[in-house]
């Protein structure tokens, strides 16, 4: 559907760095990235505001590289909605219809259809100043849908909104890619808004696309360091790996932890906080990753407890507030770590 091939930009002070991605055809596509990593440059680039000093882009085979934005037929949100404060919300969503020479009944059908799939049925005749964030962003969500158009590009637009409006209008926007299968591509820095609408994910840092797979693929098996720690893994260690049978065994500051990567010597491994299991004293394991350790650090994050255990080297782990309260954990006791060689990340 969209195809990115080799795009670079010069800013001065930022550059977009050949950048490459596919996105399928009526895909929910995330990019993910911190502040400042070039998400938002990157899909104003395929919209058309910025041109590409190198590069291409295809829309349906298409090359879009040199259309003005009008001719891409291509829509785009912004975090902050961009609504024309002194028209209606029905204007608002019919303001595009006009240039495409869609009139009368066929462009009324098409708003009426569109607030109500949005819930914005009632609002239609009132003007943005009045609205809530979560209703601002379904209007502005249906003018860019109401241009049916073949891309429709999310620029962080859950990012303004209460925890509660960004969990129902994350809903929305589900409900709304399954009816209309609009070929959606969203920009964040949230992982938890990648896991719930992405098919597939980009990471992306400094102007590159890091790694690309489907969220539950990225989230399990990052490929560098920085991928594991923007997306929370925290057990990040660098060691010297050989490998004896059918599993790599992992020298980190003494201490030896098995693999089932086989990969051989110096490497990163990674660890998810919820895939290591805590126990209270000793316990008898046959798991080949199980240590010793004390607790050095208790954090209640209010949804997960994270512990810091020193066996060595300084584990985090994530247990439930039950589980803290169960075994009594606290800080200077004794524990027992263990963990499976597949939960082991090496890259």
């Amino acid at each position: 559907m969209i195809s990115i091939r080799n795009i670079s930009k010069d800013f001065g002070d930022f550059v977009l760095n050949d950048v490459s991605l596919d996105i399928r055809d009526g895909e929910y596509m995330v990019i993910l990235g911190p502040t400042g990593a070039g998400k938002t440059i990157l899909i104003e680039t395929i919209a058309g505001i910025y041109r590409p000093d190198s590069g291409r882009i295809f829309l349906n085979d298409l090359d879009i590289t040199g259309l003005p934005p009008r001719m891409r037929n291509v829509g785009i949100v912004y975090q902050d909605y961009m609504l024309f404060p002194h028209l209606t919300v029905r204007k608002n969503i019919s303001f595009g219809l006009k240039a495409k020479k869609i009139r009368g009944d066929e462009g009324t059908e098409r708003v009426k259809e569109l607030a109500e799939m949005l819930g914005i049925s009632q609002l239609l005749d009132r003007y943005p100043l009045t609205l809530s964030g979560g209703e601002k962003q379904r209007a502005a969500i249906a003018r860019a849908l109401v241009l049916e158009p073949e891309v429709l590009l999310l620029d962080e637009p859950l990012s303004a909104l209460d925890d509660e409006t960004r969990d129902r209008l994350q809903e929305e926007l589900h409900r709304i890619h399954s009816v209309t299968g609009t070929t959606m591509l969203h920009v964040t820095h949230s992982f938890n808004e990648a896991f719930l609408l992405g098919s597939r994910m980009a990471v992306m840092d400094k102007g590159e696309i890091i790694q690309v797979g489907e969220p539950g693929e990225v989230f399990r098996k990052p490929n560098c360091k920085f991928v594991a720690e923007f997306l929370g893994v925290r057990n990040v260690f660098r060691g010297t790996a050989v490998i004896e049978g059918e599993t790599a065994y992992v020298n980190v500051n003494g201490l030896r932890m098995a693999s089932a990567n086989l990969r051989e010597g110096e490497v990163y491994i990674s660890i998810r906080p919820e895939d290591i299991l805590v126990f209270p004293g000793y316990i008898e394991s046959s798991t080949k990753n199980s240590f010793r350790g004390k607790v050095v650090d208790i954090s209640d994050t209010g949804t997960v407890v994270r512990i810091k255990v020193d066996a060595g080297v300084p584990f985090v782990v994530a247990v439930t507030r039950r589980s803290l309260v169960d075994m009594r954990l606290r800080t200077g006791m004794e524990v027992f770590l263990t963990f499976k060689s597949d939960d082991v990340h090496m890259f």
